[in-house]
């Protein structure tokens, strides 16, 4: 390809990336004088090609609008980075596709890659390793979730036919603040109108959207992804977990689901709280003694360079997945609730112990026990 030919070709792309340019800024992206841009101009014009000019201080060239481009053209490192993005977001779930049309794409893509690059983009995906499992994911609709996207933007009340978890359809009326990809799943987060409170709803469970005559004001405060972990936080679960875990934030948060909450623990009250265990003599003695010892080794912790105590809530439909998670931490934890996560975590100890016994020829189902669906229970 002539140098000059390629000079229009990225004049082209230029346009394409939408707005009005400059005679000068185009001058200075193509390397060559204000006159030689209006005579690329004009070729382009010769080819059909729609471009306007605009007159005026700001003045310049655009295309016209509604004028269908032509065929896609991308540079290497361009078709490189949209094909690395349909691998890694089909593995993360953060793709609308279905498998097929997400293969074809990449198929199509791969196809006009120059040889060079081709070879070369084969041996990436080759030794690519990923530490996750591919999962099945619930993808939404792309004509759902643009329909969403348009709602969101123009700030207008979009009508959604949805599925509750517990399996229940409603329509529902939205003003829709943002949209959020989180653990491999899509969420839309606004305002109810109807019942005037904050709804998050997955765009995998909604079978229709369209938008609604009207508008609404965007309040202020915090954005989609904050309004949707703050949801998931206070949404109501089967369990509510209470723990206490020796550490920085930074490690608790690192292994637990976003929506929990962590916070320094006092010493006033850590001491009030002993205090007032003592003072119900009439607690079982198995308790009693499960309460002195988790005082000891708190006591012994307290002081230890590398964190300090931290009470962390969270909620979950289940908790099999739970022991795993805690012992990964490899910090001291104390469990206040739930009993049964307390049976879970000596089960899974037990299991471990056995594992580690020289004549260990491996519990049924493995240490691990049961796989979790997912560590955040997603949407209402």
């Amino acid at each position: 390809m002539s140098r000059p030919t390629g000079r229009v070709l990225t004049l082209l792309e230029l346009l394409q990336s939408g707005g009005t340019r400059t005679v000068a800024e185009l001058a200075d992206r193509l390397g060559v004088e204000g006159r030689t841009v209006r005579r690329y101009v004009n070729q382009l014009v010769d080819l059909d090609v729609p471009v306007e000019s605009v007159r005026g201080r700001y003045g310049g060239y655009r295309l016209a609008p509604g004028y269908r481009l032509p065929p896609l053209m991308l540079g290497d490192d361009e078709a490189l980075a949209v094909l690395l993005g349909l691998v890694l977001g089909r593995r993360a779930g953060l793709t609308t596709a279905q498998r097929t049309a997400n293969e074809t794409a990449t198929a199509k893509i791969r196809r006009v890659l120059p040889g060079h690059l081709a070879r070369r983009l084969d041996a990436l995906l080759e030794t690519l390793a990923f530490t996750e499992r591919l999962g099945e994911f619930d993808t939404p609709d792309a004509g759902i979730l643009l329909t969403v996207a348009d709602a969101v933007r123009h700030q207008r009340p979009v009508s959604l036919r949805y599925t509750g978890r517990d399996g229940r359809r409603s329509e529902r009326t939205l003003h829709a603040y943002g949209i959020v990809a989180h653990a491999g799943r899509w969420y839309v987060t606004g305002r109810d109108p109807g019942i005037d409170e904050d709804r998050t709803f997955r765009l995998d469970r909604v079978a229709d959207a369209r938008t609604l005559p009207g508008t609404f004001e965007t309040p202020e405060g915090p954005g989609p992804a904050e309004r949707l972990l703050t949801g998931f936080a206070t949404a109501g679960y089967r369990h509510e977990v209470t723990l206490r875990i020796h550490g920085t934030p930074e490690q608790v948060r690192a292994r637990l689901p976003a929506g929990a909450t962590v916070e320094e623990e006092r010493d006033e009250g850590h001491d009030e709280g002993r205090k007032g265990r003592r003072d119900h003599a009439h607690a079982p003695v198995a308790d009693t003694e499960r309460e002195r010892d988790q005082d000891q080794g708190q006591d012994r912790d307290r002081d230890r360079p590398d964190g300090r105590w931290l009470r962390v809530g969270l909620r979950a439909e289940r908790l099999d997945w739970l022991p795993a998670v805690l012992a990964s931490l490899d910090r001291p934890f104390v469990i206040d609730r739930p009993d049964e996560l307390r049976t879970l975590v000596a089960e899974f100890a037990d299991r471990l112990a056995a594992c580690a016994r020289p004549d260990a020829s491996g519990p049924p189902g493995g240490v691990d026990g049961p796989r979790p669906q997912s560590r955040t229970d997603g949407g209402v």
